[in-house]
């Protein structure tokens, strides 16, 4: 794995933020930072100065002193973060959108359906006037407003007045069925609902106002429906009760002032849901400070975000990524914005928009990368990607084969940023650094200000060897916590049971010699055949380099007082699973990992279950299995596939 895939050139490095960051650091505190590991490790030893320094460097917007930088520092949960410092996120993130400004502020596709640009003065407008709409029905700091939505422009919109009042935003993508979004916004009671008329994917319509209907009858706390038109230009909203039409609210307050309630620090921004597969969905409370600072870091330095970039994320407003690419426009970058099908109409249409619109960061999922592999799709002889600096990969584990194939089949001269955080902290903790290598199989560093460790079952550090992931420091993005949850007991039990005073994330990961990270899958899908952990990463990596294997998902199953590791595979078309083709899995697996990593036993099924931002799920497959319940179906894009994995034949002997 020990293979240097690209080398930013003097340029990129000498006109980099993360370059320019550094060298004010090294300067306002007098130390000597000579390259990017130099500076993470004064980021983790002096988490206060570093925080203050982005503070500055990023030009925060706020009321108040942001001095002292941290309150009770040495207690997680438990530490805050400028804790006399008053801010809106809305007022920051729409910093560069201005009345008048006729640039580009968010490009969006729906599949090949819809095309539409939004400029930034239109953006401010938009956004001031739907506030002032909040503001005149009586919205007040801490409300809710819920977004059952499509990755649209007036999503953005939504989200950006309700943070200007200082009320909480939370969304979910509109595939989700009733019951899915009642266990979500049942717990958070909305007092308004953003909704689309409905949604393409794959070329075809689905209508959104006939689940809307079935959910307001249980959803008492809803005072209005604000209906986005996507498939109608004028829906019918007469069955909806308490609906309007969302573009006659914005234009009755048109040239309305756009004002900002500057609040705490900590002060609720988003509740986002965990993936909810084994019971109700964690309700997660985000600040807005911390979402703020983390994702302003992560932009500029990590993926060097500059004003006129042009930022691209493959994502669902139910996924955190979402959350993280709307920040790009405090960077000062166009948005583009695509919903729909990555495969619509042709293969090729995230390509296609990469280049029509001058990308400069892509990002998408792990799977998507993989999914193009299989599929042949060939950028680098297709399309035109010459303003692409950035390739952003997250979702799952990116494997080294997939590194290769960016290099080879996309791009050469680019910086393939994996990253890995999740929807406990909104962001990142391992991510990329635009002026170091991309080593293949790995994600390039850990971020700025997060003192991320490998812990092994001591409890100790280590590197070169497999362990836990953990975070020894406070950093600002930490939930606010959950919701309703009296005293903190299950955000204490999520992330700091194990560890005291320490954030366990529950990753099994290595920090390698060159201070990446490899992440070989959740801790809590580790396979544990005769007492050996095995990161389920280490055999998708191997199984999916077959030609005739699309996917696949491997579980442990309990077995005679011990764990036998179980494959499950989904075959090209035509492809049968006989001896022969059972025998060169193994061989595969074998030859490349070790005796302990192959499966007892391989079983062909036609689907393989995942959550609706693409991730496929371990835990929902091993409770069927071992004919325990899965709490909350709900949360996938294909429940029906979990009834291919109970009680099965091949696994009663």
């Amino acid at each position: 794995m020990d293979q240097l895939l690209w080398q930013p050139s003097e340029a990129v490095v000498a006109g980099a933020n993360m370059t320019k960051f550094r060298t004010q650091i090294a300067r306002d505190w007098q130390v000597n930072l000579h390259d990017t590991a130099a500076l993470w490790q004064w980021s983790v030893d002096e988490i206060e100065n570093f925080w203050l320094s982005l503070w500055r460097y990023c030009d925060v917007i706020a009321d108040g002193p942001h001095q002292p930088v941290l309150a009770d520092g040495d207690k997680m949960p438990g530490a805050k973060f400028f804790p006399n410092a008053k801010i809106n996120i809305a007022e920051n993130l729409l910093r560069f959108s201005k009345s008048g400004d006729d640039t580009d502020a968010l490009v969006f596709w729906g599949e090949d359906k819809v095309k539409r640009r939004v400029s930034h003065g239109e953006l401010h407008d938009r956004v001031a006037g739907l506030a002032a709409h909040f503001r005149g029905i009586g919205l007040k700091a801490g409300d809710r407003v819920a977004g059952f939505v499509p990755n649209m422009p007036e999503s953005i919109i939504g989200a950006f007045a309700t943070a200007s009042l200082g009320c909480v935003w939370s969304s979910c993508s509109p595939d989700f069925g009733v019951q899915g979004v009642l266990d979500r916004f049942g717990q958070i009671e909305p007092r308004v609902l953003i909704t689309a008329d409905g949604y393409w994917y794959n070329g075809k319509s689905h209508d959104c106002l006939e689940r809307v209907g079935e959910i307001l009858a249980k959803l008492p706390s809803v005072e209005e429906v604000l209906v986005i038109p996507y498939l109608s230009q004028h829906p019918d909203i007469s069955k909806l009760p308490k609906a309007r039409i969302i573009d006659d609210v914005i234009a009755a307050n048109k040239g309305a002032e756009l004002k900002y309630e500057r609040v705490d620090f900590n002060h609720p921004l988003y509740i986002m849901f965990s993936s909810g597969t084994t019971g109700v969905p964690k309700c997660i409370v985000h600040g807005q400070g911390g979402t703020l600072l983390q994702h302003l870091k992560e932009h500029r330095l990590h993926s060097d975000v500059k004003p006129h970039d042009r930022v691209f994320y493959f994502t669902t407003c139910g996924w955190m990524m979402w959350n993280w690419l709307i920040s790009g426009l405090g960077s000062g970058a166009t948005l583009l914005l695509y919903d729909g099908s990555p495969f619509a109409p042709n293969g090729n249409i995230l390509w296609d928009f990469a280049q029509a619109e001058r990308c400069t960061f892509f990002g998408t999922s792990a799977k998507y990368i993989d999914a193009c592999l299989k599929a042949g799709v060939n950028p680098m002889k297709t399309h035109d990607l010459s303003t692409l600096r950035t390739i952003g990969s997250t979702g799952s584990p990116l494997v080294p084969e997939s590194f290769d194939y960016v290099y080879e089949h996309i791009k050469k001269d680019v910086c393939l940023s994996s990253l890995s955080g999740g929807t406990d902290i909104v962001s990142c903790f391992m991510l990329g650094n635009p002026v170091g290598p991309v080593w293949r199989g790995e994600i390039q560093m850990r971020g700025l200000g997060m003192s991320v460790e490998v812990w092994d079952d001591n409890g100790k550090p280590v590197k070169g060897e497999k362990g836990e992931l953990v975070c020894t420091r406070p950093f600002p993005c930490m939930p606010v916590g959950f919701w309703n949850d009296e005293g903190g007991k299950r955000y204490k039990a999520a992330y700091f049971e194990r560890y005291p005073n320490i954030w366990h994330h529950g990753d099994y990961v290595e920090l390698t010699e060159h201070d990446g990270i490899v992440v070989y899958g959740r801790s809590d899908a580790v396979l544990n055949p005769g007492g050996v952990r095995i990161g389920t990463a280490e055999i998708y990596r191997q199984v999916e380099q077959l030609p005739e294997i699309l996917e696949s998902i491997v579980i442990g199953q309990d077995w005679e007082a011990d764990v036998r590791v179980i494959l499950f595979v989904r075959l090209r078309p035509g492809v049968k699973l006989d001896a022969a083709l059972e025998k060169k899995i193994k061989a595969q697996i074998r030859n490349n990992t070790t005796p302990r990593h192959v499966p007892a036993k391989i079983v062909a099924v036609t689907d393989i279950p995942r959550t609706k931002s693409g991730k496929i799920v371990e835990l929902a497959v091993r409770e069927v299995v071992h004919g325990k319940p899965v709490k909350n179906k709900e949360a996938l894009a294909n429940p029906e596939a979990l009834d291919l994995y109970a009680n099965l034949p091949e696994l009663k002997s």
